[in-house]
């Protein structure tokens, strides 16, 4: 009986050859020996029917003739091949053999993590990111500041500045790697051989190692310490900014250190509030000076006194703009923005009762 390739993937006929190769990623993850599958035969199967699909020819004459389509391999075994005409002898260079001209290397990328003739290129190791929360008060979140805070991090050590050798001492080629700063692993599977590339640990990929270790980190290059680390708090920064010091991160052997992230939290002010790169406060008015205007003395956020003027009001609520007296960020200054609100008295005297009554037998 002929096979239904669809579904075997578990797909559609119209489905795409994406989805084709999503469905086999899948289904060889779950079948396959090395990663605990047990049913070789299925493992099989689901490897035949992706070579005819992800093939558009094969996928044409499939759909218009069946499995046994002209020029199909899926009739039978050739060779004596326990693929079913499939030859696997050739994995590690893409599967050039019969039938197979898909590169399962690229399949099996994920399951594999790399093997499969396949060496991942080596990356220089970095050290953890390390994540942090400052809170500093509302002044110095608009005028900038430096802050000094001791970490207890992964740091390279400053007696053997990171080597791990004793001092007057040298170094030697790693014999495990025998040099390379790399370890190749070879194991065998039903598909063929596999090859992984790993950091050799002996020497954590520098390819060397100490004749003597250093007596301070015991040969390791690093070791956990406390260190305190200047941070430059820009002007203007708001609240819930992230700044990010790059290389102040934990140090790792011949690598590169991670970074350092700071969370500022900005401390809630008595009087001012920010609005963009404005600054704005609240100011009460008493009714006469409301009436009449007036001069008020204002501190700023600097510590100045202002000598404000207040013309007549003509609302219970007005805003007054004071030029260049907010936040200063890129070179250019914000404005205060003061918001004046009429301040009714709680209780009149009688003189003041009589005076008030007098204005409002006049209209007012």
């Amino acid at each position: 009986m002929a096979k239904d390739y669809y579904n075997v993937l578990g797909v559609d006929k119209r489905a795409s050859k994406d989805d084709i190769k999503k469905a086999f990623r899948k289904l060889a993850h779950k079948y396959h020996p090395d990663k605990g599958g047990t049913d070789e035969a299925k493992f099989k199967e689901i490897t035949e029917a992706y070579s005819v699909l992800s093939d558009d020819r094969k996928r044409r004459e499939y759909d218009a003739y069946g499995q046994a389509f002209p020029g199909g391999s899926a009739g039978g075994a050739q060779g004596g091949s326990p693929f079913g005409g499939f030859d696997f002898s050739q994995f590690q260079q893409g599967f050039g053999g019969q039938g197979v001209e898909f590169d399962l290397g690229d399949i099996f990328g994920d399951i594999f993590s790399g093997r499969g003739g396949r060496q991942q290129q080596q990356q220089t190791p970095r050290g953890r990111d390390i994540s942090i929360d400052l809170e500093i008060p509302f002044k110095d979140a608009v005028f900038g500041t430096t802050r000094t805070v001791l970490i207890a991090k992964v740091s390279l050590c400053s007696l053997c500045h990171g080597t791990g050798a004793k001092h007057g001492t040298e170094l030697e080629k790693c014999t495990t790697c025998n040099g390379s700063g790399r370890v190749h692993e070879t194991r065998n599977s039903i598909l063929g051989q596999f090859t992984s590339v790993r950091t050799c640990t002996a020497c954590d990929g520098t390819g060397k190692i100490p004749k003597e270790k250093c007596p301070e980190c015991k040969g390791h290059g690093t070791l956990r310490k406390q260190e305190e680390i200047k941070i430059h708090i820009p002007t203007g920064i708001d609240n819930g900014e992230m700044i990010r010091m790059q290389g102040q991160g934990e140090a790792v052997k011949a690598g590169i250190a991670g970074d350092l992230y700071v969370k500022i939290h900005v401390k809630p002010h008595a009087t001012f509030r920010r609005d963009g790169t404005n600054l704005i406060m609240d100011l009460p008015v008493k009714l006469t000076d409301a009436l009449l205007g007036t001069i008020v003395p204002v501190e700023t956020l600097e510590g100045k006194t202002l000598e404000v003027k207040i013309p007549p009001m003509k609302r219970p609520e007005e805003l007054l703009r004071v030029a260049g007296k907010g936040i200063p960020i890129d070179g250019s200054h914000g404005d205060l923005i003061i918001r004046l609100e009429v301040a009714l008295p709680h209780k009149l005297s009688g003189k003041a009762k009589k005076t008030v009554e007098d204005l409002k037998s006049e209209g007012l």
